[in-house]
């Protein structure tokens, strides 16, 4: 891939966009409005997050994700949903400022669990502060959420983000430890569920249902899809700061991949969970008609993640700059320069490493 080196200097991104061309792209009609107010709440809710945290949280423009993922929700519904975006934006970028530890990860998701009203904790003097500011503004969505929500929904968010916490204190011990997970737990852990998809579209299947074989794949094949074309699209920004927690660098480094072979690989991943998911969606069972409509709604907000997450990633400066319409029409990413790791002193700033171009 480049003329005078042994490293590469871009790869061709995998053709994604025409496996979900099939899915309808919507956009909420209040989505801009809504993203707007919820990064206004944060930052401000937040008044000691350095200016490069607070532009690396605004740039992570989750606000606009949920509106094209969550497209059918009233416009109360989607701003705490953006809300609880924009939270966990701000905690993954408080888990990355703290050099990631895997006892400090714990503790910050003891924190949260907390916060959440499920789990009590005891912070430590070092991180107290960071500790009652999670806690102050997850009340902020989290109380109406618990008065809006039904039992049921609430249970299964919560599930959900025992899956996330899992996932990063696994990252954590990895990087403490220097392990690697085999490739199919790696796939596992970065699974997470769409719990916010029945909020969203004021719906409750019955576990019955929900947990029915059939319904438990779509959640997989979506999750899946996400999840590593995520990787994909993540990658050129995590390899110039350093980062080497994608998938893409797993199969490089341990199953003997090129860069565009890896890259290729975890796209053919991604192709074979739209030809599955679309195979189960074919072939669900019929559980009455009034079931069968509610059923029907939460495919459709599956397949509304899969197409509008991916589509967001390419108009989000966050992983491809400007270049996302160019990548999107060309296919060629061009690697940017590593930069060296900044310092972390002591005390703690929030910031986070933001490269110029994506700024």
């Amino acid at each position: 891939m480049a003329a005078n080196s042994s490293q590469p200097t871009y790869f061709i991104f995998p053709d994604l966009v025409s496996h979900c061309i099939k899915y309808p792209l919507n956009y909420h009609s209040n989505g801009d409005e809504i993203a707007n107010q919820s990064i206004e709440w944060l930052i401000s809710s937040c008044p000691d997050l350095s200016l490069e945290g607070r532009r690396a949280i605004s740039n992570m423009e989750a606000g606009k994700l949920v509106a094209f993922t969550y497209p059918s929700a009233t416009s109360s519904r989607l701003r705490i949903i953006a809300d609880f975006m924009n939270y966990f934006s701000y905690f993954d970028i408080i888990c990355d400022d703290i050099a990631a530890r895997e006892a400090d990860i714990k503790e910050l998701c003891d924190v949260a669990r907390k916060a959440l009203g499920y789990m009590p904790t005891t912070p430590t003097e070092e991180t107290r502060a960071v500790v009652l500011n999670l806690e102050r503004i997850a009340s902020d969505f989290w109380a109406p959420f618990i008065a809006d929500a039904v039992p049921g929904v609430q249970q299964r968010l919560k599930t959900a983000l025992e899956h996330y916490f899992e996932g990063i204190q696994i990252q954590a011990k990895s990087r403490d430890t220097s392990l690697s997970p085999d490739l199919g737990s790696y796939i596992t852990v970065r699974r997470n569920t769409s719990a916010l998809i029945e909020y969203a579209l004021d719906i409750y299947l019955p576990d019955r249902v929900f947990e029915h074989d059939s319904i438990q794949e779509l959640n997989r094949w979506t999750t899946n899809f996400v999840a590593l074309s995520n990787d994909i699209l993540s990658y050129n920004v995590e390899q110039a700061s350093g980062s080497n927690h994608n998938i893409i660098d797993l199969l490089m480094e341990y199953h003997g991949h090129t860069l565009q072979s890896a890259v290729d690989y975890v796209g053919n991943l991604c192709n074979q969970s739209i030809e599955e998911f679309d195979r189960g969606r074919n072939q669900l069972p019929s559980w009455g008609a009034e079931i069968d409509a509610k059923v029907t709604k939460y495919v459709e907000g599956l397949q509304d993640w899969i197409v509008g997450s991916l589509h967001w990633s390419f108009q989000n400066d966050r992983y491809l700059g400007t270049d996302g319409d160019e990548v999107m029409r060309t296919g060629i990413v061009q690697l940017l320069p590593r930069k060296a790791h900044q310092e972390k002193g002591g005390e703690e700033t929030w910031s986070c490493m933001v490269n110029p171009r994506y700024s």
